[in-house]
């Protein structure tokens, strides 16, 4: 969940909040110290932000491939859709907290390293998954997996805007939506077609994760490495008095936005199982690849509409197709609910792109990072704490569907509350701060 302002477009582009840490330099004020030694013959420019971005495509692949092989789990090992919003829900948690203290440690130590590690970390997740005999090793597997992501993220997304920017802050917004949709799609065609697809794919991820790390060995390092390391550590998080009211704003569509997408993560293949009567594991898997999906296209289609826009655009997105999905989840109706999945995911990624573009350029140089890392807890809880109460809500309310409805019920008055805020704002205070020369950007 990055955000750049460009002086010559007079606009920002936002990712998704994988990489919300990405340039912590230009975010904290800092310049940054180039390093350009390493040889002609290092991978750089352009050929390096693919590599870079193909990395999160597998990186949030990865974190996508559990969530068609749930009902594999579930069966093999008895447990409630409790535990599993649960082992969803810690994932987030594992990501937010590294990307809240190892998110700008890249800048320290520099890239190379901290993907390095952080690939082969994640690799060990990869290898728990692949082994995992119980409940424990598959709440291990998300912890591991998303310290590792949240690590590695922060760095990639860096790296690329030093080989690249303007490529490099596209590839940024539209990877993450990519890795989402095809890691979910993916999984369940080795569930539908493979041999034990509990143990293949994430072997076949672990090769894949191989051959990039080769790719990030041979990649130009693009910072010297500079004291502050640990204190980098120290997570910064901040509210400007000035800012409170468009925090106010975007915050519940942010929320709303990430609920949504916990929802489809954690629950997704069983909404569509109640729906149609079958177990087919890709019918399954197309619920959070169609939302993602959806998402990438609008975040690609908007990159250049004001923040304004993008957010009026996603939040009216967002209540119709949330309200065309509980229309069909409780009609029954299954083409309904991917209708309105389409609709509802691009309120998921303009909505979440304009309220980060509506806030962070107002901010000053030294308020950016504190604001951000606010807006990123944020993001997470909403991706995170909902999704478990849903599995609560499974188990000991009223069921799926009444916990579909009620869900998506909260959506949509979260994403209301956000309109009326967008509708009270004065539009032409948005663009005054974005214009001042003392954000160093």
């Amino acid at each position: 969940m990055t955000t750049h302002y460009s002086a010559t477009r007079g606009a920002t582009i936002a990712t998704l909040p994988a990489d919300l840490f990405t340039r912590q330099p230009w975010l904290r004020g800092r310049g940054r110290h180039q390093q350009h030694s390493g040889g002609s013959r290092r991978l750089s420019g352009r050929p390096a932000v693919f590599v870079l971005a193909s990395l999160i495509v597998a990186l949030l692949a990865s974190s996508a491939t559990p969530t068609p092989l749930y009902a594999i789990y579930q069966a093999k090992w008895h447990f409630t859709p409790i535990t599993t919003t649960v082992v969803f829900g810690v994932y987030a948690v594992a990501v937010l907290a590294s990307l809240l203290t190892l998110g700008k440690l890249s800048d320290h130590v520099g890239r190379r390293p901290v993907l390095l590690t952080a690939l082969a970390v994640h690799a060990g997740s990869l290898v728990i998954f692949a082994t995992a005999a119980g409940v424990p090793e598959l709440l291990a597997a998300r912890v591991v997996q998303g310290l590792s992501t949240g690590a590695a993220l922060g760095a990639i997304g860096a790296a690329m805007l030093d080989m690249d920017r303007e490529l490099g802050t596209f590839a940024n917004a539209v990877s993450p939506g990519m890795g989402t949709a095809t890691g979910a799609i993916a999984s369940a065609l080795a569930v539908r077609f493979l041999p034990d697809p509990t143990h293949l794919i994430y072997l076949a991820l672990i090769g894949v994760l191989a051959l990039q790390m080769v790719a990030i060995a041979a990649m130009r390092e693009t910072v010297s490495r500079a004291p502050g390391a640990l204190a980098s550590l120290r997570p910064e998080i901040i509210l400007p008095r000035a800012l409170r009211g468009p925090v106010l704003t975007a915050v519940p569509v942010l929320f709303a936005v990430w609920a949504l997408a916990g929802l489809y993560g954690a629950l997704g293949p069983a909404l569509v199982h109640a729906l149609t009567g079958s177990g087919e594991v890709v019918l399954g898997a197309l619920s959070l690849f169609v939302l993602a999906g959806s998402a990438v296209v609008a975040i690609i289609a908007l990159r250049r509409a004001p923040a304004r826009t993008v957010m009026g655009v996603g939040i009216l997105a967002l209540i119709a197709g949330v309200a065309v999905t509980v229309t069909a989840v409780s009609l029954g109706s299954a083409t309904l609910f991917f209708a309105g999945s389409v609709i509802a995911g691009v309120g998921f990624g303009s909505g979440f792109q304009g309220g980060i573009r509506l806030v962070v350029p107002l901010a000053a140089a030294h308020e950016r990072a504190g604001l951000v890392s606010l807006l990123y807890v944020v993001s997470y809880l909403g991706l995170g704490v909902p999704a478990v109460l849903a599995g609560f809500g499974v188990v000991h309310g009223g069921g799926l569907i009444d916990t579909a409805r009620y869900y998506g019920v909260a959506v949509i008055a979260l994403a209301t509350v956000a309109l009326v805020g967008l509708l009270r704002t004065r539009p032409g205070r948005a663009v005054q701060p974005a214009a001042r020369p003392a954000q160093n950007i």
